[in-house]
């Protein structure tokens, strides 16, 4: 059964850990995650953006498959299925059809309207016990064709969504989606030190964890980053494992074309990173 990331995620910020969002694309991403958060006993959220949500033919059937496997698998850690980046329409969208977590990001709004619009999604989530994200500063690169360049988020404007019941706080610290450059500045640990100051126990969000050092990883679950997002990594690996098969002739052998085979080397990847994942954010046998 699906719960919310409420749970898992204060546990892991009074334990100086953090749980995965892993986002998924089909069904061997699905699997490859739930399989590993079992064999680690590591609890988990899947993320769903909403060119993902779309692509895999809405969101009923994204809840449809993952309420399935959770039962067929014996899925016995937590897991939460969240929206990755919604829009204000999305997050309703995606509370009418069963998730358990969703993310509203207003930070394209003015402040006044991102609370405005969080406010009245608090009081949804909280009559139905879903967990809700906020951001406050964009994410830099791309996300579902939305170019951000990695902005600072404002300690204060943090705590005034903090403030509003929010479950957790994506806060921007110069990180950024997809791969990063060679220039890359790094994390702004100044910020992120003053916005956990300000916002206490609120579990705080790292969006874009690929590519950043793991040093950087360790000392942003330090200073209260709870939950950390992965997406680009997963696919990178997804993709280098397929494209070997191939390129090894591997599919005109035998029945190597069947997709069940044709895909297995890249969902074995996935898991791989899943796995030095989980390893580096500590969530290892917290379920």
């Amino acid at each position: 059964m699906l719960v919310s990331a409420k749970e898992m995620l204060t546990k892991a910020k009074a334990g100086k850990y953090a749980v995965g969002q892993f986002n998924i694309n089909n069904l061997e991403w699905t699997k490859a995650i739930l399989q590993t958060a079992e064999e680690l006993k590591s609890p988990v959220i899947l993320g769903v953006s909403e060119g993902a949500g779309k692509y895999m033919c809405g969101y009923k059937t994204v809840v449809g498959m993952v309420n399935g496997m959770l039962e067929e698998m014996g899925i016995t850690v937590p897991v939460a299925l969240h929206l990755d980046h919604g829009s204000y329409e999305g997050a309703k969208k995606c509370i009418e059809a069963g998730f358990s977590s969703v993310m509203f990001d207003g930070s394209h709004y003015p402040i006044e309207e991102n609370i405005a619009k969080t406010k009245e999604l608090v009081e949804t989530c909280n009559k139905l016990g879903l967990s809700l994200e906020a951001e406050v500063g964009a994410i830099g690169g791309e996300e579902d064709g939305v170019v951000g360049g990695g902005e600072v988020a404002d300690p204060k404007e943090c705590k005034m969504i903090a403030d509003l019941g929010i479950t957790m706080l994506a806060a921007g610290i110069g990180n950024i989606h997809g791969k990063y450059p060679a220039n890359w500045p790094g994390l702004r640990f100044d910020t992120l030190e003053e916005i956990q100051k300000l916002t206490g126990t609120m579990p705080l969000v790292l969006h874009g964890g690929t590519g950043i050092p793991a040093d950087m990883i360790k000392k942003a679950i330090s200073l209260g980053v709870s939950k950390i997002n992965v997406n680009t990594e997963c696919q990178l690996a997804f993709a280098e494992a397929t494209r070997k098969y191939i390129e090894a002739g591997k599919d005109l052998e035998g029945k190597g074309f069947d997709p069940r085979k044709l895909l297995a080397d890249g969902t074995a990847a996935i898991k791989a990173t899943v796995k030095e994942k989980m390893e580096l954010f500590g969530s290892v046998g917290k379920a």
